[in-house]
């Protein structure tokens, strides 16, 4: 055990006031508390979040705000969430298990580190958790790794599902700064791929808080769909998935929404896919010619090329499942 000091901040002010470089917030602890166990994150302080007043989900002019403390199953099972934005309710409940959902936040959500093997064991290199000792998973069992925007620096996929839906979804992030200020990061622009870099998962400074995460209004709530893959029906992260949401005129796809999990070290937006389907008719011989489209840039590693046929055929499934709505 790492000894730390453990501080309750009652407002964000005071939690931005008690941040420094090797303290850490805690708001849910699904992972953070796992990080620690393993000693791959030793922080010095742990800032505890929850008397933060942002766990509120609520309507807005332009849609609707999550709070960044609002629980996952909370946010899923929420009203306005559900009928409005039914494939962010499918993606949250697709994650994890009923009791992680119970206490994990959405701010947290975003946050949460790669779940590759060898960034957990801290006896093997990883320039995630090390940056310049090497990525152990380049040359190791990388199955479950990235097919898209890797690097030779790194090859870890990002784990959550609501970020994916979120990514289909064009949601903004806002965060507060440890002057007051706030500002909004479009979800596309908040994680990053690894390139010489892999150890900055996202745009956060460190000392910045999650207030919240904004989602426009949609006119495809009737066609949307999440589908993931995974070795085992509950408990297990995605091999390949599938956000896809469908604005329709007649059978004609007006605009199409697509991000995809388990192939990144970001949700991967689909934009290939995307435009390819913009104003063509919603038929299987688009749906396909998209899939072959957006997978024919994919580079597999040498265990994991049976991900391109399942990219393709999971996102012709969402396809589907999206259009008959």
């Amino acid at each position: 055990m790492i000894p730390f000091k453990f501080s309750i901040a009652k407002n964000p002010s005071e939690a931005l006031g008690l941040i420094h470089p090797h303290a850490a917030f805690l708001a849910g602890g699904t992972n953070i508390l796992d990080l620690m166990k393993e000693h791959v994150a030793q922080p010095t302080e742990i800032i505890d979040l929850g008397r933060l007043p942002l766990n509120t989900i609520k309507p807005t002019a332009t849609g609707i705000s999550l709070g960044a403390l609002a629980k996952n199953t909370e946010t899923a099972n929420h009203q306005l969430i559900r009928k409005d934005y039914p494939m962010l309710s499918k993606a949250i409940l697709a994650g994890a298990s009923a009791q992680i959902r119970n206490m994990a936040s959405n701010g947290g959500n975003l946050l949460q580190r790669t779940r590759c093997s060898y960034f957990y064991d801290i006896n093997m290199p990883c320039n995630k958790r090390v940056p310049g000792s090497g990525c152990a998973a380049m040359k190791g069992f990388n199955r479950m790794h990235a097919i898209f925007g890797w690097s030779d620096q790194c090859v870890a996929v990002y784990p959550s599902d609501m970020a994916i839906a979120l990514s289909a979804l064009n949601a903004n992030v806002k965060v507060m700064q440890q002057n007051g200020s706030e500002r909004s990061i479009p979800f596309t622009d908040f994680h990053h791929l690894p390139k010489d870099h892999p150890e900055k998962d996202n745009s956060l400074k460190h000392g910045e808080l999650i207030t919240s995460i904004e989602l426009p209004k949609n006119n495809f709530a009737g066609h949307s769909a999440y589908i993931k893959v995974r070795d085992r029906n509950s408990y297990a992260f995605a091999l390949v998935s599938v956000a896809a949401g469908f604005e329709l005129e007649g059978n004609s796809i007006k605009t199409a929404h697509i991000a995809m999990g388990g192939v990144a070290h970001k949700p991967w937006r689909a934009l290939k896919a995307e435009a390819f389907l913009k104003d063509k008719a919603a038929t299987l011989a688009n749906f396909t010619k998209a899939a072959n489209l957006e997978m024919s840039a994919a580079k597999p590693l040498a265990h994991n090329k049976f991900k391109i046929e399942m990219g393709k055929q999971t996102l012709i499934h969402a396809f589907e499942v999206a259009l008959k709505g």
